[in-house]
């Protein structure tokens, strides 16, 4: 094992709860939802809750990259955003590095271009005229009058690690991920293997996430994977034994890495340490895309083993609490077996539905709320939580703040396909040097 300590120096965040870390977490701790009533004129009312982020001030870049901006989604300007917060506080780390020495790793499969909206006025105004069969030429005369010049370059996904990688001098390992959960996950843990491992000094990680158009969201719900909303804001109850699927979000979360050596001879301010990680794949025993028995088992394991730590260890485990009835069922059968295996009892926690399910966002996003909850020694409520199935009743999953023993915990992601990666972190409560 490599004894190059990774630590958290600065983290950014932009959710439907607010902008800023300070403001989503005050609003967290507060037991608040970002998650409201956002109508779809073209959806059932049954999609109409969506979590969406306040307008954004455009982030300052410098002169010579401000052209580039035009060319981010909304969902890279949500990246940047929590990227430009992160940076602010990590910036003197990066800058004590040398540009090759710096990683950059940015998840962003995000669903900002995928309708290419600006065809539909054009074909519900034919529509609407009731002509059979429709005037293509009509269609195509109105659509290319409202084509925004840029929208083919705004589909390509790594423009906001072009404009980063420019902005800050990252130099050394990169990768831009374009994928479902968990890979805002993996974007973090590709950012501590390369300090970890020597190939990097200091690594940024960024998540972004818009799934809150939409055509994103009938796609969603032909997978099966939305809440019905029937109860509003409140539908969304991750582990709940009446939970039926998740409310789409959008966002960006970010978290800038340090080796440890560096960070303390600069008298950095540090916010937590990177553990461990671990990232698996289990297969449906039914064949095909659908959910495996244990989809979080073998990676929450391998993350233990990489820190050389055991779930006596862990203050509280925030699990990616998706909603959904299979999905919750496979990850509470995976966190009971864990702990029955070794005899302890570990606060379970769902955060999405404080923010909707954001992507990418999310995972890095959970991270951060889990640094500033040990911070405060608290194990987050699970909004909307009542009651949990019969055979998950003795699991530590409350409605209210519960107290964390200890500041280290467990984060988990997983998607469709049982991809799933965990990464266990401690919050520091001083600064190193003190």
């Amino acid at each position: 094992m490599s004894d190059r300590e990774v630590v958290v120096t600065g983290m950014g965040l932009v959710s439907p709860l607010g902008q800023g870390v300070e403001e989503n977490w005050t609003r967290l701790r507060d037991l608040k939802t970002g998650i409201s009533q956002q109508r779809h004129n073209d959806l059932p009312a049954c999609f109409c809750y969506a979590g969406t982020v306040a307008p954004l001030a455009s982030p300052s870049v410098p002169d010579s990259l401000a052209a580039q901006v035009k060319f981010l989604n909304r969902g890279a300007v949500l990246g940047l955003t929590a990227a430009y917060e992160a940076m602010a506080q990590g910036r003197a780390g990066a800058q004590v590095v040398p540009a090759a020495s710096r990683a950059l790793f940015i998840a962003s499969g995000d669903f900002s271009k995928i309708g290419y909206e600006f065809l539909y006025p054009a074909t519900e105004e034919e529509a609407a005229s009731g002509r059979w069969p429709p005037n293509y030429e009509r269609i195509n005369d109105r659509a290319v009058a409202g084509v925004y010049p840029f929208f083919l370059l705004e589909s390509i996904s790594n423009n906001l690690f072009s404009l980063l990688s420019a902005s800050y001098d990252f130099h050394g390992p990169n990768t831009s991920l374009a994928s479902l959960s968990p890979y805002g996950s993996q974007a973090l843990e590709l950012a501590y293997r390369a300090i970890q491992s020597g190939t990097a000094d200091a690594a940024l990680a960024v998540g972004y996430g818009h799934w809150t158009g939409a055509i994103p969201i009938y796609e969603l719900e032909g997978l099966g994977l939305l809440s019905r909303c029937e109860h509003g804001a409140r539908s969304f109850r991750p582990f709940d034994r009446s939970r039926d699927g998740f409310i789409p979000g959008e966002g960006g979360a970010a978290i800038f890495l340090e080796l440890s050596e560096l960070a303390k001879k600069r008298g950095g301010s540090v916010l937590a340490r990177i553990r461990g990680c671990g990232n698996c794949i289990e297969l449906s025993e039914a064949g095909g895309m659908g959910v495996p028995s244990r989809v979080t088992l073998r990676s929450m394991r391998a993350a233990l083993a990489d820190a050389d730590c055991s779930g006596k260890d862990l203050a509280f485990i925030l699990g990616h609490g998706s909603g959904t009835q299979k999905g919750d069922r496979s990850e509470l059968v995976s966190v009971l077996e864990l702990t029955e295996a070794e005899s302890v009892r570990i606060p379970v926690c769902g955060l999405k539905a404080y923010t909707g399910h954001m992507g990418a966002a999310s995972d890095i996003a959970e991270v951060i709320f889990g640094i500033k909850s040990a911070e405060s020694r608290i194990a987050p409520a699970t909004l909307h939580f009542e009651r949990a199935e019969k055979e998950f009743a003795h699991l530590a999953i409350s409605e209210t703040h519960q107290s964390a023993n200890g500041n280290c915990f467990l984060s988990v992601s997983y998607g469709l396909g049982g991809q799933s990666s965990a990464i266990i972190v401690s919050a520091n409560r001083s600064q190193l040097g003190r």
